[in-house]
């Protein structure tokens, strides 16, 4: 079939846009179920985006980059769009301006005007046609991927049951199987929904197994607080310093973004973060294989993909970590603007400025990390006299003044403080240098110096250590040039700095402490991952001179793939070993590892919290409460200030109208969670002179009576 561009007249693509823009303003007038979440989503996700990418004439990206850059743009104007409606409707008097009338008025308008200068500016718009990939049992199998995990864990909601999503495990396995072995069976071609399908059923297996937010030890559920009081607000404080998060409330990512979704798709804020962040999250995958397959080939590409998706930190703490979802997304947007060769200057810059804004307003972290790998791989470049023409001086010092800016006169620079006391903690830490516990348990487990609990953590972790080591034999045999690729002087740069910082946060104590090591070793994997493959490669190499890609294959589905089955949590469900994995095992796994350690949550204790949050005034009192409902429910349905939250414990003294907040692992499990140890609920003797003015058989409140 012929595959030669398609040409849309100027006068079309405006008619199409305006058609969508009609369509949804309908949708969202008329309230219609579904369709307004549904088209709604995908029009504000995705049109924004196309109009920049004409605006800007982005002619030389290729089909997949301008869905993926179309998404990334889009993402970025409603942020930015948000910031400006925020500022701009309420200097003029306008309370709520992240209310439904003003966004809806002002970024259609945005959208509007967009569109009517891409029709001033083009002479066509041009659209390439796909080929034809027919209708393959196999492509239908990739699209079936998701649609297996949410009917999993429906399953597994409604009768208990894991077998779907056993299964939907299972075929993964076996489709990362086909793909490495045989082109015919799935052709490369397919490679980018195969990649895509494989993320989306993997956050969904975890994402929805509760109807409420599951915090999986990270951060989401005072992400989640923040971003309920800009919804509740209808407007986003820069300088509201009595939250006391105002680091996370400086970030537009789980502020202003979250609640744009909410209020234009009338979705409720749990299900933004459940369904719409991971479906966000899944093209950062998909761009990484983008980004890979251009220098190291398509192959590969899948291979260190599926690397990536199987690290447990991808499908269960990411989870937890909204604004790096979303970070995450832009870090990769912008590696692919700086190591893509066709991109014009103009163009280029004009990207990574869009793309910077929104990677500093997304993740504070994420930004520092992203300025260090530019700013050092600028100048070892320099140093080395090969100047880099895709990363230049002004965009080092463009990224570091938005960093400056925006972390220093936001949220009273609390941004900006907590990145100097990271710097002060680990310059404290370094006279334990020769302790090897200064550097973490995680970092100790990687190491292999921490003794597992069962021999199937012995072999899961044997497997995770052969990932490990052909990490390093890859990139010895790129330093080495005993590899068959040739990275473009950049991306070998990056991959380099990221060696180096890896074993920074091995060897330097208490840096791999200030973001978790899982989650830097999760980013650094953007930069490592093909060098596993590459690994496998050198040492076949090193072995054998016959049916070298044949051993590769092999060697990569020894590996990985018992890699993926014991970093799912599939092989301690089979063998009824101790597990993680809430997906898969939740309903047998130990209460304090499920309610306290990953943050699950029940409807008895939302409930108990919603109706405190409704009915005891708590604004005027005391709240006390274990680490379990500290840490999770009373930030995200209690809406509670950390700060009105007290330590409860068998020593507590409650105060005359004091409240105590007990959650189902309190009550039907009898256990308190304390921050130094646990204790059993009969311990808490005070409660027999207090009142019980809430039970719902799980959540239970207690109000210490008011004195004379």
């Amino acid at each position: 079939m012929n595959s030669t561009p398609a040409e849309w007249k100027p006068r079309d693509f405006l008619l199409i846009t305006l058609f969508l823009q009609f369509i949804t303003c309908a949708l969202v007038f008329f309230d219609v179920p579904v369709a307004r979440q549904v088209i709604g989503f995908i029009y504000f996700t995705i049109v924004p985006g196309i109009i920049i990418v004409k605006l800007l004439k982005l002619n030389e990206l290729d089909i997949l980059e301008t869905v993926l850059f179309s998404a990334g743009f889009s993402i970025a104007f409603l942020m930015l769009a948000g910031l400006f409606v925020n500022e701009f409707c309420f200097s003029f008097g306008i309370s709520k301006p992240l209310s439904l009338t003003p966004l809806m008025v002002t970024l259609n308008s945005f959208i509007f005007a967009g569109a009517f200068v891409a029709f001033l500016r083009s002479k066509n718009i041009k659209f390439r046609k796909a080929k034809t990939l027919g209708v393959s049992p196999l492509a239908l199998l990739l699209t079936v991927l998701p649609i297996l995990s949410v009917l999993g864990v429906m399953w597994i909601n409604a009768f208990g049951s894991n077998l779907i999503l056993l299964l939907m495990t299972m075929t993964t396995a076996l489709l990362f199987v086909v793909g490495i072995i045989s082109k015919k069976a799935l052709p490369p071609k397919l490679y980018p929904l195969a990649v895509l399908m494989i993320a989306i059923s993997l956050l969904y297996s975890s994402s929805l197994i509760s109807k409420y937010i599951v915090t999986f030890g990270s951060d989401i559920s005072i992400e989640y607080f923040s971003f309920q009081t800009t919804e509740n607000n209808a407007h986003w404080s820069s300088v509201l310093m009595s939250l006391g998060y105002s680091g996370l409330n400086s970030m537009l990512s789980v502020t202003i973004l979250p609640t744009i979704y909410s209020i234009l798709l009338n979705m409720s804020g749990t299900y933004v973060l459940k369904i719409l962040y991971p479906l966000i999250f899944s093209l950062v995958p998909l761009a990484l294989y983008q980004l890979w397959q251009k220098n190291l080939g398509k192959k590969r590409a899948f291979a260190a993909a599926f690397l990536l998706m199987a690290q447990g930190t991808f499908h269960s703490e990411m989870l937890g970590l909204a604004r790096q979802m979303v970070a995450e997304l832009f870090l990769v947007l912008l590696l692919l603007v700086i190591l893509n060769k066709k991109m014009k200057p103009f163009n280029k810059m004009m990207c990574f400025m869009i793309f910077s804004v929104a990677l500093v307003t997304s993740h504070y972290a994420l930004a520092l990390i992203f300025l260090f790998f530019i700013s050092f791989t600028l100048i070892s470049l320099i140093l080395m006299k090969r100047p880099s023409r895709n990363i230049t001086a002004t965009m080092v010092a463009f990224f570091f003044v938005i960093m400056f800016v925006w972390y220093l006169y936001t949220s009273q620079s609390a941004v900006f403080d907590n990145i100097v006391s990271y710097g002060n903690y680990v310059y404290e830490q370094l006279d334990q240098f020769f302790n090897p516990a200064s550097r973490g348990e995680t970092v100790l487990r990687g190491l292999g110096l921490e003794s597992p609990p069962t021999i199937w953590n012995t072999f899961s972790r044997a497997f995770a250590y052969l990932t490990e080591f052909f990490i390093a034999l890859g990139f010895v045999g790129l330093i080495m040039k005993r590899v068959n690729i040739k990275l473009e002087r950049e991306h070998f740069a990056f991959t380099v700095v990221a060696a180096a910082f890896l074993a920074a946060l091995i060897l330097v104590p208490g840096l791999a402490s200030t973001m978790n090591m899982t989650r830097y070793y999760h980013i650094l994997l953007f930069f490592l991952a093909p060098l596993c493959v590459l690994g496998a490669e050198f040492l076949i190499k090193l072995v054998s001179k016959r049916e070298k890609e044949l051993g590769v294959s092999i060697l990569l589905l020894i590996v990985l793939v018992p890699y993926f089955l014991f970093q799912t949590g599939f092989v301690y469900e089979v063998t009824r070993s101790e597990s993680w994995s809430i997906p898969l095992s939740s309903y047998r796994m130990n209460t304090y590892k499920l309610y306290c350690s990953s943050g699950y949550t029940d409807d008895w204790s939302v409930f108990a919290a919603k109706w405190m949050h409704k009915n005891a005034g708590i604004q005027h009192t005391q709240v006390y409460a274990d680490v379990s409902s500290t840490e999770n429910v009373l930030h995200t349905y209690g809406h509670t200030y950390a700060g009105d939250i007290f330590s409860l414990s068998n020593t507590t003294s409650v105060p005359n109208n004091g409240i105590v907040y007990l959650n189902s692992l309190n009550t039907v499990h009898k256990t308190i969670v304390t921050w130094s140890y646990v204790c059993n609920l009969d311990e808490l003797s005070f409660l027999e002179d207090m009142n019980k003015v809430y039970t719902n058989g799980g959540g239970e409140i207690y109000r210490n009576p008011l004195g004379d």
